[in-house]
């Protein structure tokens, strides 16, 4: 039979181990709000959480805009996302090469409107989602509306591939070259065209500075996160 003295000790023994066994993930800061228009919340769980001009902007997660809302956010290697109204965003995964450059970063475009301007990591460090494509871009400034059952790819600069998620895939080379996928009755298709259906700019002259491009002075990743930025990360600041 075990002594109250023993039992005291597996019992401490196994209260240091239920706090060191699972260690908290500090989040790390990837970049940061540049614009914001009205609501723009970053998303956890069941909460919410509005997000300002400076606000950092952190490794895994959502970013969702409002009706008559908009964002640019600028992560560190001086990528540009821009978001129209009702549009949402998730980053599924930034791996840092060093303070200015990944080597893998996958952003996901749920819902809505987005510019997308490739920064300065190497173009294959990029993987971009729709629910219906992927997209490879080399130097590239992108439009994409990702609506229920249809994608829309707008190349404006440089270079990228489309495919389906059933691997049917397209070359966008000139600007205004698009795609359009679409899912009717479980079949997946895509188009090309170099006459878009729509494009980005609308949503840029509806609120300034979303389709500038802005570079970081210093984006060194801060852990843990920070509720805004007293250092300032954008140039000019």
């Amino acid at each position: 039979m075990n002594s109250p003295r023993s039992f005291l000790s597996i019992l401490s023994f196994g209260f240091v181990v239920a706090l060191t066994a699972t260690p908290v993930q500090a989040q790390t800061r990837v970049g940061e709000a540049a614009v914001v228009k009205n609501e723009v919340v970053r998303v956890a769980a069941s909460s919410t959480t509005q997000i300002n001009v400076g606000d950092a902007l952190l490794r895994d997660e959502t970013v969702r805009t409002g009706a008559d809302s908009a964002t640019r956010l600028v992560m560190a290697d001086s990528t540009n996302l821009s978001l129209g109204p009702g549009s949402t965003l998730k980053l599924d995964r930034t791996v840092f090469d060093d303070e200015h450059h990944y080597r893998d970063v996958a952003i996901r475009l749920t819902s809505g409107a987005f510019r997308f301007v490739t920064g300065h990591s190497d173009k294959a460090a990029y993987k971009i989602t729709t629910p219906l494509a992927t997209i490879g871009v080399r130097g590239t400034i992108i439009d994409t509306l990702s609506q229920r059952g249809k994608s829309t790819i707008v190349l404006q600069e440089g270079a990228a591939t489309v495919c389906t998620t059933n691997f049917q895939c397209v070359e966008l080379t000139k600007p205004g070259d698009t795609a359009i996928i679409t899912s009717t009755g479980g079949r997946i298709t895509i188009q090309k065209t170099n006459n878009p259906p729509w494009t980005f700019a609308a949503t840029c002259s509806q609120t300034a500075g979303l389709c500038t491009v802005t570079q970081y002075a210093d984006a060194t990743p801060v852990t843990p996160p920070v509720d805004d930025d007293p250092t300032g990360m954008l140039c000019g600041r």
